[in-house]
């Protein structure tokens, strides 16, 4: 199964934000950026100019393709740290020992209280385990407006969520439609407003719905 016939990591990102943002950016193949999203555009471009480092205990690599098969998702992982491990660990060609792998993605803005980010990250760790044969236990955000890092353990809760997150991605998928909008707090934020028209959209539908309520009935 090639690349084009993966879900993309991402979108179980942007479906637990929006299911209907979801479908315009991977169904529809729309997108506009705004601030944020170039903000976050410029700190990946940082990130991946990175190079490779080599230490004695830890090895870090950027911009790692991710695939799995067995989920159908696949994605580019910021960075994976390699750690030097007595056990536990997967083999790396050319370096002696056990190295035990933890995914970091580089955030824009501020820790949420949401799953989204810590999903996608479980999502990198389920494509990790099967491409190397081991098991990850944790990995990391970092987020960069406030310079801080949050370790994200990929426990069995976390693991149950991503899971569901997956098969509901696969679904919007399969069925190729695009949720009706849904105005909420957060569409302020996101670059398809424009395009999406919560506000409008939403009222047209209420308003075409109470009229139906008053429609005379046939004789």
């Amino acid at each position: 199964m090639s690349d084009s016939d993966h879900m993309p990591i991402s979108a179980l990102q942007h479906i637990l934000f929006c299911e209907r943002q979801c479908a315009l950016i991977h169904i529809e193949q729309q997108w506009v950026d705004n601030k944020l999203t170039v903000r976050g555009n410029i700190l990946h471009e940082r990130v991946d100019e990175g190079d490779e480092e080599k230490r004695a205990d830890l090895i870090i690599a950027r911009s790692i393709r991710l695939s799995s098969e067995r989920f159908r998702i696949s994605g580019i992982a910021d960075r994976v740290d390699f750690i030097s491990t007595e056990v536990g660990g997967t083999a790396i060609p050319g370096r002696a020992g056990l190295w035990r792998p933890v995914p970091v993605e580089y955030k824009h803005g501020v820790s949420k209280q949401e799953d989204c980010d810590r999903v996608q990250r479980c999502a990198q760790a389920l494509c990790l385990e099967e491409m190397l044969n081991c098991t990850v236990e944790a990995g990391a955000l970092f987020y960069w407006k406030v310079r801080r890092r949050e370790n994200v353990a990929f426990d069995a809760d976390l693991r149950s969520v991503t899971l569901d997150t997956i098969e509901r991605l696969s679904a919007l998928f399969e069925s190729r439609k695009t949720p009706p909008p849904v105005a909420r707090d957060g569409c302020k934020n996101c670059s398809l407003i424009e395009i999406c028209q919560p506000e409008n959209l939403s009222a047209v539908r209420a308003r075409r719905h109470f009229e139906r309520l008053f429609e005379p009935e046939d004789a």
